[in-house]
């Protein structure tokens, strides 16, 4: 008889109503839907590893976790079996089985976000998902020469927030992608790198908007990426949203 296999899972939420991905005592997390799901179809609890530990109220596209568990019908059925019996804001991708050195987390080799900025009110169809930036003005050209300036390997600290639940023993990461698009009164911002701090691609995004606002010096910014320091306003949850998780060759998601 086949034991147990390791499922590569990959997922889409709308993060607005939920209280973050990790599991948490009060329940209301993605994780905990996920597992309430799985807990159902296995008869037992499965515990699952996500890549990333997204915020309250932060979204993803392609949220990859990976979970063991003896299943002898196929990725196709069990993939059929987790889309029943979820909310319409969680919906499960994809399923496949991969070998038991793979793990959502450990393996990735890099993420990819998008934050997506508004210049006026959104409209109720979209205000969920971006920042509504009100009537000022903003210099979106500074904003965008300000965005390259994160594509490096630098200390990002100044632009992390500490979980309390953990120590970060560096706070270096490599940026790959850092740019800032503009299609009339939206703008999107992407970001690619290798991993992201707690709240890093936020406290990015909010730096980018000061100095559109004209209320931080570009310089700022450059010597908090060089000295570690700063003191940086985290943009809103809502905009913030996790597109894909990036792993090598055939691991890819």
């Amino acid at each position: 008889m086949e034991g147990r296999c390791r499922w590569k899972c990959s997922c889409a939420y709308d993060g607005t109503d939920y209280n973050g991905w990790q599991s948490q005592v009060g329940g209301n997390t993605i994780q905990d839907f996920i597992e309430g799901r799985l807990r159902e179809i296995f008869n037992t609890s499965i515990r699952i590893h996500g890549a990333s530990r997204t915020d309250a109220g932060v979204h993803a596209k392609e949220q990859v976790f990976h979970f063991d568990a003896f299943w002898p019908h196929g990725a196709n059925k069990l993939l059929r079996a987790l889309r029943c019996g979820f909310p319409r804001t969680i919906q499960i991708r994809r399923v496949q089985r991969v070998a038991q050195s793979f793990h959502a987390r450990f393996s990735a080799i890099g993420k990819c976000y998008i934050y997506r900025l508004y210049l006026g009110q959104a409209d109720p169809f979209s205000h969920r998902y971006c920042w509504s930036l009100g009537s000022a003005t903003f210099d979106t050209v500074a904003m965008a020469v300000a965005a390259d300036f994160f594509r490096g390997t630098y200390s990002f600290r100044a632009f992390a927030k500490k979980r309390g639940d953990e120590i970060e023993e560096t706070f270096v990461r490599t940026v790959r992608r850092s740019e800032l698009r503009q299609c009339g009164r939206k703008i999107t911002y992407i970001t690619e790198g290798e991993g992201y701090l707690y709240k890093m691609v936020r406290h990015m995004v909010g730096t980018l908007v000061d100095i559109g606002r004209g209320t931080r010096d570009p310089k700022d910014l450059t010597t908090a990426l060089y000295s570690g320091t700063g003191n940086f306003q985290a943009a809103p949850a809502a905009g913030l949203t996790l597109m894909r998780v990036l792993y090598a060759g055939a691991g890819g998601a």
